[in-house]
């Protein structure tokens, strides 16, 4: 069984993790006392609600053709790791990373949780960037690989800011 993949299914993903990191930034906000941090998770959320408009805007201005599958996997590897991420080996984006909180962590606790998340997203989109071609949209893909690495950055600024050595 071979399997096609293409740019807007990974968009409509990419759109979901980022609506998911939403509610996770601003649940985690309203559980922190540090008005610096909470500030941040605040700032974080809004940049994911902007990140899922960019990238439903970024489905919404794909060519037909980049909206077909475009990548051969007679291997089925693609098959495979899509499987993995719809098990939740990987992660898995229907689930609500928000509900993880259970406000007794502290704020270090919460921004080292959002680098998870953060990380989760990079090797997603890791994985499922070589399934697009140049032609079909990869520059999206690397896109939205950069947003989450700026994520990564200004979280670990955060941490080293508190007195913790960052990630």
């Amino acid at each position: 069984m071979s399997f096609e993949f293409n740019a807007d299914e990974i968009l409509a993903m990419a759109e979901q993790i980022e609506r998911n990191g939403a509610l996770f930034y601003r649940k985690a906000a309203g559980l922190v006392e540090d008005l610096e941090v909470s500030n941040l998770l605040l700032d974080l959320a809004a940049w994911e609600e902007g990140h899922e408009k960019a990238f439903a805007s970024m489905r919404h201005m794909l060519k037909e053709q980049e909206s077909k599958p475009t990548a051969f996997d007679p291997d089925d590897e693609t098959a495979l790791y899509l499987r993995a991420m719809a098990d939740g080996h990987v992660f898995d984006v229907r689930v609500d990373p928000a509900h993880k909180l259970t406000g007794k962590e502290s704020a270090k606790d919460i921004l080292q949780m959002a680098i998870g998340q953060e990380k989760d997203s990079i090797v997603f989109y890791l994985g499922v960037r070589d399934m697009v071609s140049e032609v079909m949209g990869k520059d999206k893909i690397d896109e939205i690989i950069r947003e989450e690495m700026r994520h990564i950055g200004f979280l670990n600024k955060q941490i080293a800011a508190s007195g913790g050595n960052p990630i």
